[in-house]
């Protein structure tokens, strides 16, 4: 785990690049100038560094932040490789606004619950692999062996049982109606509870629903951290880039026809000087 002040930076790291990309500035440019801002005591700069010499041989980031996995978590570099992926669709903007988010996240003090439904929710709403991506978040030094464990159990699980059952029987809401109705007292639980009482409820109160129900239940009652959503690109200046050539091209063909009306085209001005205009064809 890095400091508070560590997240800080990347967050403002992540929150440059959000800001400047759509902007056509070089990804290299941005973090030559992250690195000119970052704050001298962190490791930030170093990082830059590193990732601006893996820039400028590769043109890509995630090697290298994977070489730095003890200052990036698995779960970042995971998302900066599927944002670099040719044949994906999640773009590096939506990558970095995730990111930056969860920085801040860490920054303030997180509770591994929302944490873990935060980069989770990241997967869902992307529709990124869950293979790869549950395993690293399972490889986030926030996490015990514990949440390891149970991350690792339902890599194999998601799709074949819902998730808010997966999240009901690992909180102390579960416990403790199994203890009410068995009179089971103050029995240890057979496995590690993960969740508190608030999780289980609202789990219970969305079994077979939409797990996005969920998430945005969670982040309404307990104040979870909320993904961001995928914007439209605005397309509109190249669109009228294109509409101004086409009424170009059209005035064009309008001249044409009304000099044709009147006098005939001349056809000199479209040769150089001293070119020969062939004899007209009878």
């Amino acid at each position: 785990m890095l400091s508070s002040e560590e997240y800080i930076e990347q967050a403002y790291l992540f929150q440059a690049l959000h800001e400047r990309l759509p902007d056509n500035i070089p990804i290299q440019s941005v973090m030559e100038q992250v690195r000119n801002e970052a704050l001298s005591t962190t490791r930030l700069p170093l990082a830059v560094d590193y990732l601006l010499a893996e820039l400028r041989q590769s043109g890509t980031m995630a090697p290298a932040m994977k070489q730095l996995n003890h200052y990036f978590a698995a779960f970042q570099t995971y998302l900066i490789d599927e944002s670099e992926n040719d044949r994906g669709r999640f773009d590096i903007r939506l990558a970095v606004e995730i990111l930056k988010r969860e920085a801040e996240y860490r920054a303030k003090g997180f509770s591994r619950q929302g944490l873990f439904l935060y980069q989770f929710e990241s997967l869902c709403r992307n529709r990124l692999q869950y293979d790869p991506g549950l395993l690293a978040i399972s490889e986030d030094p926030a996490y015990d062996d514990d949440w390891k464990e149970w991350i690792l159990v339902i890599r194999h699980q998601v799709g074949i049982i819902d998730f808010a059952d997966m999240i009901y029987v690992r909180s102390w809401h579960y416990i403790n109606r199994q203890q009410e109705g068995g009179g089971a007292g103050t029995a240890e639980p057979a496995k590690p509870v993960l969740f508190g009482i608030r999780e289980g409820q609202i789990a219970l109160a969305n079994r077979q629903k939409d797990p996005l129900f969920l998430f945005s239940a969670l982040q309404r009652q307990l104040d979870y951290p909320e993904v961001p959503r995928p914007s439209p690109v605005d397309d509109s200046p190249h669109q009228i880039a294109q509409m101004t050539r086409r009424l170009e091209q059209l005035a064009q063909r309008l001249k044409l026809v009304e000099e044709e009306q009147r006098s005939g085209i001349d056809l000199s001005r479209f040769y150089e000087s001293g070119e020969k205009i062939p004899p007209a064809v009878e």
